[in-house]
C-alpha cells in the first residue's frame, strides 16, 4: 500500500480550497474536529459529565439549596396597592 507523502497532501489541499474555498477552510477543519471527537467519545463511553471529578462527590443533603445559592430568591416578593385588570383604567379620584 503506497505511503501518503507532502506531494499528495498539497493536492489534497489544493482540491480542499478550490472546492470549499479558502474562507470557508478553518471552519470546515474546525466542525470535523469536533465531530471527529465527539464520535470517538461516545465509542469510548466518555462524555462531558466525566471530566469533572467532583460533580458526585456531595450527596444531595451536602448540596446548597437554591436560597443559600441566592439570599434573594428567598424572600417573598412584595406587592402594594390594589390589583386591577388590565383592560379595565385606573380610577382617578371619586369622579
Amino acid at each position: 500500500m503506497p505511503d501518503i507523502g507532502p506531494l499528495e497532501l498539497v493536492i489534497v489541499l489544493i482540491i480542499a480550497i478550490v472546492v470549499v474555498g479558502p474562507k470557508k477552510l478553518p471552519q470546515l477543519g474546525r466542525s470535523l474536529g469536533s465531530g471527529m471527537r465527539e464520535f470517538k467519545d461516545s465509542v469510548t463511553g466518555k462524555s462531558k459529565d466525566d471530566d469533572d471529578p467532583d460533580a458526585f462527590d456531595a450527596p444531595a443533603a451536602q448540596r446548597p439549596t437554591p436560597a443559600e445559592l441566592d439570599p434573594t430568591a428567598a424572600e417573598p416578593e412584595v406587592v402594594t396597592g390594589e390589583a386591577r385588570r388590565e383592560d379595565q383604567p385606573a380610577s382617578h379620584g371619586d369622579s
